[in-house]
């Protein structure tokens, strides 16, 4: 019974469901401009269980559907070592998503028991909903490239906008850093296929397959400065001072270097510094709230 339990908790990812939930408080803190309540802890917090289970239903899913490739290229993964049978799995998922669906409308209805914006939360539970359910299921954006690429970066955008509706305050300043976070994730997909474009021949019409891989590097700087530009407009339009843009600069100096790595082709090393860039940019925010 452990192992079996081990097994699917394996299954979820459970990293990845942290990074989650730790996504959702963060966007909470900026909405809140980090001003929390202990009301507001037990709320979120709620959230961050929500997200997180949806995660892990979602990766779950995913080894679902990549069980026969999984046979070959990870074979101690818990399906293709027989740990866990598809149908033990597809419960798994079932009750994550029960669970995690059930987070939310209590979401919901506590926050239109304090007569604040509700509909924003569900909305953005829907819209992920279904990104990830035609990301590996159908029409299985997964395959279509770019298409792909655009889901995944919506999903990532939406933790960060997720948190904030979790307590009522979608504020512009929260869409600014979503969008940062859309533009910049996105970046670093487009250089992932490049950098994996032999190993997805067969598998996946990529971005970079259809363009060649020059013009998707051309495109992926251009999502960086797209990034860049959404990074500024807080300090510029407030509402943050222009002065706390020292707090960014690390990340607006790793992003603007991208430029001779990008030209060299050398893509693991740009996917590894747009990662960076996105933690430190996102830091960057906090410290501006904090200091």
């Amino acid at each position: 019974m452990a192992g079996k339990l081990s097994a699917l908790v394996e299954l979820a990812r459970p990293k990845n469901m942290i990074l989650a939930g730790l996504t959702v408080a963060l966007g909470a803190h900026f909405g809140l401009t980090g001003e929390w309540s202990a009301n507001h802890v037990q709320t979120v917090g709620l959230q961050i269980l929500a997200v997180s289970a949806f995660m892990g239903a979602g990766n779950a899913m995913n080894d679902i559907k990549d069980a026969a490739i999984d046979a070959n290229a990870h074979p101690a993964r818990p399906l293709p070592s027989g740990r866990v049978n598809e149908s033990e799995a597809k419960r798994f998922v079932i009750a994550l998503m029960i669970f995690s669906f059930s987070s939310m409308c209590i979401g919901v209805f506590t926050l239109q028991s304090k007569e604040l914006e509700w509909w924003p939360l569900a909305t953005i539970y829907i819209i992920a909903v279904v990104l990830m359910l035609t990301y590996d299921l159908g029409p299985k954006t997964k395959a279509r490239g770019l298409v792909g690429n655009i889901a995944i970066s919506l999903m990532v955008a939406a933790v960060i906008a997720y948190g904030a509706a979790s307590i009522g305050e979608t504020t512009a300043l929260v869409a600014w850093i979503a969008l940062v976070v859309f533009f910049t994730n996105l970046s670093r997909e487009i250089i992932k296929d490049c950098q994996d474009m032999l190993a997805d021949a067969g598998e996946r019409q990529t971005f970079p397959m259809l363009v060649g891989q020059e013009n998707a590097r051309m495109v992926a700087y251009v999502m960086v400065l797209a990034g860049l530009v959404c990074l500024y407009i807080p300090y510029w339009q407030g509402p943050f001072g222009f002065n706390q843009l020292l707090f960014q600069t690390p990340a607006i100096l790793v992003l603007i270097m991208l430029n001779g790595p990008l030209y060299k082709g050398d893509d693991a090393l740009v996917a590894a510094r747009i990662r960076v860039a996105m933690l430190l940019g996102l830091l960057g925010f906090m410290l501006t709230l904090t200091l």
